[in-house]
């Protein structure tokens, strides 16, 4: 199975030179160290920040450059810096290409629940629900099944709904699979050592395997 870094290095390879890329709480944030140097892309944050880098070294660490996590951040060279209100409009002005999200659970529709737990404090939805339904493509990163083995790859969410038929993709710690327009999961490669079974024996929402699945390669 893949750690979290596992899966933010797979979920790097998604991303192309030109995105505008927003980067959910969690194993998304890890995403921004494992893109290429080489890449020209633009990651923004929704508490007003274009163009974060890589998380800082312990002598670059400023308290009061954070992403929407409350993590330290860097910036890269020609960054801006704005309003929340202003990211929000570029969020719902649909000029956000990829948001890579965190996930408690994704139906096989493409449903998205990732903001709260019923009786659990909660800080609240933050940028998720405009995210979901502004950008133009949803990849989530998440853990296959709960801490008690509980597939969290659904027929149907069972937590309150962040989002509806959102999700194109997905890279859990055991698989990466496409969410079909038409409903399912489509499964598209093995994390190392995972074999189809087990993914099969993973996911309680509608699977698709077709052909050979190949392993994730995680140069």
């Amino acid at each position: 199975m893949l750690d979290k870094i596992g899966i933010a290095k797979r979920i790097a390879q998604e991303v192309r030179s030109g995105m505008y890329i927003n980067l959910g709480i969690g194993i998304p944030t890890l995403v921004a160290n494992y893109i290429p140097t080489s890449m020209n892309v633009v990651l923004q944050s929704e508490n007003g920040l274009l163009g974060i880098g890589p998380f800082p070294t312990e002598d670059q660490v400023d308290p009061d450059l954070i992403n929407a996590g409350k993590q330290t951040i860097t910036m890269m060279p020609g960054s801006a810096l704005f309003s929340s209100a202003d990211s929000f409009g570029m969020i719902r002005g649909g000029k956000v290409n990829l948001t890579i999200l965190g996930a408690m659970e994704v139906s096989e529709n493409g449903d998205i629940a990732n903001w709260k737990v019923p009786g659990k404090m909660v800080k609240g939805m933050g940028g998720a629900m405009d995210l979901v339904a502004s950008a133009q493509n949803i990849i989530v990163a998440m853990q296959h099944c709960s801490k008690e083995g509980a597939s969290k790859l659904l027929k149907k969410c069972s937590l309150p709904i962040t989002g509806l038929n959102c999700v194109k993709k997905i890279v859990s710690d055991l698989a990466v699979l496409d969410v079909l327009p038409s409903g399912g999961f489509k499964l598209l490669e093995r994390a190392p050592g995972v074999s189809v079974e087990q993914i099969k024996n993973a996911t309680a929402g509608k699977l698709i395997i077709e052909g050979e699945i190949p392993e994730m390669k995680l140069a």
